[in-house]
């Protein structure tokens, strides 16, 4: 099935470039594992960012350094960029509630950093996923029939499905779809029949806007950070 909901051109700039948190870098380039479009996107400005970024340091270090120089310092650059070997194994297959996930290549290389798994409201499980400085992202699972209280965001939250499907008031979304919300936008996210994991990052606490589910606001920083 095709992928409908992308990160825009500026997002996936920010990402080849090295700008993005490292818990929305996590989120977008698990996206990219998943998403061929998105893919050649990235590798089309990641060779513009290097065109641009060796014509600038050749032309920096011919002023300063002989032509050998040159040459030692820009074998040392492509060695350094050879792929590291991996400190942990990576892991593909996330089992949950009976169901075996397979998780995208990104996602399986940060498998080790997945925390213990814990029951929120209703049917929504989420395991935190800790990154090296301390950013934190989610993976959350709905089970069918699953349905978080209506809230809008004091930040942004970008949200990823890894597999399944849920839905808000304005679509639906499936296997690779990428969300990117703002406080602008009020949604109730649910499953039907089919179940769903999603990777979601938020640079705010989520602020519940309906009924009694407005009591969980002081607490929401403590489930969905």
């Amino acid at each position: 099935m095709m992928i409908k909901s992308h990160p825009g051109e500026g997002l996936l700039y920010q990402y080849a470039s090295g700008d993005l948190s490292a818990a929305m870098t996590l989120v977008v380039g698990t996206h990219i594992d998943m998403c061929k479009a998105c893919r050649q996107t990235v590798c089309e400005i990641e060779q513009k960012l290097c065109e641009e970024n060796l014509d600038t340091l050749v032309s920096v270090a011919s002023t300063t350094m002989s032509k050998s120089q040159c040459d030692q310092m820009l074998e040392a650059i492509f060695a350094s960029s050879a792929c590291n070997k991996q400190a942990h194994q990576p892991n593909e297959i996330l089992s949950l509630e009976g169901r075996r996930f397979t998780l995208p290549r990104t996602l399986a290389h940060n498998s080790h950093r997945i925390g213990e798994w814990s029951k929120l409201v209703g049917k929504l499980w989420r395991a935190p996923l800790t990154l090296d400085n301390g950013n934190q992202t989610n993976l959350i699972y709905m089970a069918p029939g699953a349905k978080l209280p209506e809230h809008t965001h004091k930040g942004k939250e970008a949200t990823l499905v890894i597999d399944g499907v849920f839905n808000d008031e304005q679509s639906e979304y499936r296997d690779g779809d990428f969300i990117l919300l703002d406080p602008s936008r009020t949604h109730t996210p649910e499953t039907q029949d089919e179940d769903c994991l999603t990777l979601a990052t938020l640079d705010a606490p989520l602020h519940f806007t309906s009924g009694i589910s407005r009591l969980l606001n002081p607490f929401s920083q403590l489930f969905f950070r």
